[in-house]
């Protein structure tokens, strides 16, 4: 039995984007031409437009062999960014492993907060981009926010932190393949254990889903994300309470901490983080308007 029915030998580029697009649609799986397209295009080493324009070539046995190991990985529900080891954030190439979260479209929005906090509501409203601001990434996993980041801010500079030793390894690889490795050290710790401040900003996208939760989502995140990067405690907020207990340690006077929120968990932060002695301000939503981010200074 073939991997994806009809795709064989003499089979066309473009018939079999269409079949792998229909087994996909059969799967479930959520994004079936997009899926189809970056993994036919990596198996014959073709980008979006030689796609397009040799989309009647035949293929041969050799190239249906390649396509179809790759679909039938997807198949299985692994991701395409952890089969072609790579994803796009921030419109920087990332490599990714299974030792970080593959970086999500909804974490972008924590990018933009962080930015408009500097462009427009940093320190006496005081445009800071080209300030030689001091960055903190909590659980930097990938390293996408911060990296993203610094290729924003071209003075500042940056510590990004993670319990897995294996994650950091990632962060620094692609830092270096950025070349912004110069602009940040990547330290192995819990949480920020051992980091000094003061910072201008702090950034984190933590472990927020409850533990028995975990059992319950997609197969592409429950059996391919490392359960460090997801595992929030029994009600999803331990890397919060972590990290409001250390905000006052580690926040400049007028900086800002922003975090990312899972759905529904913005009043307890809130709560966790006004406890705290910390000021809180309005969420900011997603583009599916859920709220995403909360960003929080220490009180005068």
């Amino acid at each position: 039995m073939r991997i994806i029915p009809g795709l064989k030998a003499e089979s066309s580029i473009a018939e079999a984007q269409r079949l792998m697009v229909q087994a996909f649609k059969l799967a479930g799986i959520e994004e079936p031409e997009a899926d189809a397209r970056l993994l036919l295009g990596h198996a014959l080493r073709l980008d979006r437009t030689q796609l397009f324009s040799q989309a009647d070539r035949l293929l041969d046995s050799r190239e249906v062999s390649a396509i179809s190991a790759l679909a039938a990985r997807r198949l299985k529900r692994e991701p395409v960014s952890r089969i072609l080891g790579r994803k796009e954030f921030w419109s920087l190439p990332l490599d990714v492993t299974g030792d970080v979260l593959v970086p999500r479209p909804d974490t972008e929005t924590l990018v933009e907060a962080a930015l408009d906090f500097v462009v427009r509501g940093g320190k006496g409203l005081k445009n800071l981009r080209l300030e030689k601001l001091r960055l903190l990434d909590i659980g930097t996993g990938s390293g996408a926010i911060m990296l993203a980041l610094l290729t924003e801010l071209e003075n500042a500079t940056g510590v990004a932190t993670d319990i897995s030793k294996a994650a950091i390894d990632v962060a620094r690889g692609n830092a270096e393949r950025l070349g912004l490795a110069a602009r940040c050290s990547f330290i192995v710790c819990d949480i920020a254990d051992g980091v000094t401040g003061p910072f201008d900003l702090i950034v984190s996208n933590p472990p927020y889903i409850a533990h028995d939760d975990i059992a319950t989502l997609e197969p592409e995140v429950r059996e391919h994300d490392p359960a460090l990067a997801l595992d929030g405690g029994k009600d999803g907020l331990d890397a919060y309470r972590a990290i409001a207990a250390r905000a006052a340690s580690l926040l400049a006077p007028g900086g800002r901490l922003m975090v990312e929120l899972g759905i529904g968990q913005e009043d307890a932060v809130r709560d966790l983080f006004t406890k705290s002695g910390m000021t809180v301000g309005a969420p900011r939503a997603d583009l599916a308007g859920v709220p995403r981010v909360l960003s929080a200074t220490l009180r005068p």
